[in-house]
């Protein structure tokens, strides 16, 4: 489904709000849409089936059974059971930690070579450039949001983490403009809330830029810049060392793009380290 899945992300802005439904339908439910004629996909979408039709128009198929048969054939090989490889891995003796570092190795390798490097670096040049930056990530994205937050923290400042519940989510909207930057981690399983909040933010005129796993994620649709990651199922279990590895090549742009920046502010790190130490110094 990939020339499909492009084809919404490219065109998804301009389509009217009943289209927006059936393109969401179709990412969400490629097995309906395989089995149904248009007629079931416009009751299942409360659209029509004309409005189905259009919608295949609209991504650039000459109707409905060329979307269908695309589909079809797309399906032909399986998506996997995102938390099958982890079960399976369960079944082993012992754990092969040579094959587990490997293949970290080798999806960082992969999502890096597919990945968009204008898109990567423009990424950068907007974390640069943003007044304010807010890190969003949840649940399981929690812990590579707040280490991102951190880490941009002392090398820009101005970096903010939004922390879910325990934070007035209602507020710290009335802050957000035109001049923030809003970096969201989401991963299947989508949080609600992530997409919810960030999807807010955007309406008060934040940047978005979004790490995900697939474009046609949730947050991927509405994201200004989407970074795509690939790592085994699940992503939120097995795939944080390619996630931290994405986090930690945006920190280090930060630092070679806007080095001067950088450097007085580590050396503000420094001498408020001297006035309040942090760190354990063994006393002579």
């Amino acid at each position: 489904m990939k020339k499909l899945k492009q084809q919404i992300k490219d065109n998804y802005s301009e389509l009217t709000q009943g289209l927006k439904s059936v393109a969401n339908f179709i990412v969400a439910n490629p097995n309906s849409v395989a089995l149904y004629p248009a007629k079931e996909i416009g009751n299942l979408t409360n659209t029509s089936e004309t409005t189905v039709i259009r919608c295949c128009h609209a991504l650039g198929y000459s109707g409905y059974t060329a979307l269908q048969e695309e589909i079809r054939n797309s399906l032909l090989q399986p998506d996997n059971d995102p938390f099958k490889a982890l079960t399976d891995g369960m079944k082993h003796d012992s754990p092969d930690i040579q094959a587990s570092v490997e293949q970290d190795i080798e999806f960082m390798r992969k999502t890096f070579d597919s990945m968009d490097k204008d898109h990567f670096n423009e990424a950068i040049d907007k974390i640069i450039a943003s007044k304010k930056v807010l890190i969003v990530g949840l649940r399981t994205s929690y812990a590579a949001a707040n280490w991102l937050s951190y880490s941009l923290n002392i090398v820009k400042g101005d970096t903010y983490l939004f922390k879910g519940d325990i934070d007035d989510a209602h507020h710290l909207l009335t802050l957000i403009d035109e001049d923030w930057l809003v970096i969201a981690l989401s991963f299947r399983r989508y949080s609600q809330q992530t997409i919810s909040f960030v999807s807010a933010t955007k309406e008060h005129g934040a940047q978005i830029v979004t790490i995900t796993d697939d474009e046609l994620s949730p947050l991927g649709l509405v994201s200004d810049i989407t970074l795509n990651v690939i790592t085994p199922n699940p992503s939120s279990l097995k795939g944080m060392p390619t996630i931290f590895s994405i986090l930690n090549a945006m920190v280090s742009g930060v630092m070679i793009k806007n080095s001067q920046e950088v450097e007085k502010r580590l050396e503000e790190y420094q001498r408020t380290s001297d006035v309040y130490p942090t760190f354990y110094n063994k006393r002579e």
